[in-house]
């Protein structure tokens, strides 16, 4: 039996890619596209994290529809990264639904941006 190489994923020294994980613990976020985009359109939405290896189309979409929904949108990390830190298989969007999470979450990546001078 041949097993495939696993793929390195950083999530333990990544504090914003944790959060996700703990918001996904806590039923405190949806993933997938359908998902993320009822949960913007209903309003539950606080946040939505989009991979920055997610297709054109997808992050125009998403865009879009956070703008006229008033949403804060990220562009975070790969979409192995946020599948993993979710804990299932590669996903290129998630929508934190709880507004203390969400704001943890954006704290977290202004001092990753300062700290990177803008680079994630």
């Amino acid at each position: 039996m041949q097993t495939r190489p696993s793929k390195q994923v950083k999530t333990k020294n990544d504090p914003v890619l944790s959060l996700l994980g703990l918001s996904a613990a806590g039923r405190n976020l949806v993933s997938g596209g359908f998902s993320v985009d009822k949960a913007i359109k209903e309003g539950r939405a606080s946040l939505v994290v989009v991979a920055t290896d997610a297709s054109e189309n997808t992050r125009k979409s998403f865009n879009d529809s956070c703008t006229y929904y008033q949403v804060p949108i990220v562009f975070y990390g790969t979409k192995d990264e946020l599948g993993h830190a979710l804990g299932k298989e590669e996903r290129s969007s998630a929508a934190v639904t709880d507004p203390g999470l969400a704001k943890s979450i954006m704290a977290k990546i202004k001092v990753l941006d300062e700290a990177n001078g803008g680079s994630k």
